[in-house]
């Protein structure tokens, strides 16, 4: 049972929910801007009422806005916070009043916050709190069972990552990764999934990073 969160992507989100109805399960897709508490609880409310419950939350909305520091715009800084920083304290906060015990919630950092490229800091910084909810909620939450950690994916295949860089800045990500190519979802889909399941659950409080080794 899988709540799929849309913001514009409704086409997206149907689809994902035909996979997931087609493998045997059953899904609902609600549309909430995470940098909307009320639509976020709203989101909470829609699946608690589909299905009773909820025990894994991935907390995985985010947007890119790459610029040197002393270029960046207020308007994009200030989309930064709301949709990276607030979205996923928003979302971790709902998440940590209603999953269930021994359940998992897993927030997505950036291998930017290692990396620390030029034109990455103020997503970094976005990205880095992410680290700091997931290592503080797994102790807020001590006695529950509850496994809290966030994922740092490295360059992945998506329009995400592509769309703001150019062929050559992506070609050398690729040679700098010892594996010689971008992540693909999949990668990234499968450490969250290990994560979730059973074998995961002593892994809590921490950040994971998911990228090919180039970090």
């Amino acid at each position: 049972m899988v709540t799929v969160n849309f913001v514009v992507s409704l086409d997206l989100a149907h689809a994902v929910v035909r996979d997931i109805e087609s493998a045997g399960g059953k899904a609902i897709a609600v549309q909430a801007d995470v940098s909307d508490p009320n639509a976020v609880r709203r989101l909470f409310d829609e699946n608690d009422k589909a299905f009773g419950g909820v025990d894994v939350v991935v907390a995985n909305a985010g947007i890119i806005r790459q610029a040197l520091v002393s270029d960046m715009t207020d308007e994009n800084f200030n989309r930064l916070i709301d949709v990276n920083m607030k979205g996923g304290f928003y979302t971790m906060r709902e998440a940590a009043r209603r999953v269930r015990n021994n359940g998992r919630i897993i927030t997505l950092s950036s291998t930017v916050t290692q990396a620390r490229l030029p034109t990455s800091g103020p997503y970094g910084a976005t990205k880095a709190a992410q680290e700091i909810y997931a290592n503080v909620l797994a102790k807020e939450l001590a006695g529950r069972m509850i496994s809290v950690n966030a994922v740092a994916p490295g360059p992945v295949n998506t329009t995400l990552f592509t769309d703001g860089n150019t062929a050559q800045a992506i070609a050398g990500f690729v040679q700098r990764t010892p594996h010689r190519r971008l992540g693909e979802p999949e990668d990234i889909a499968n450490v969250i999934a290990a994560l979730c399941s059973s074998d995961g659950m002593w892994v809590s409080g921490q950040t994971i990073l998911a990228n090919g080794g180039l970090i």
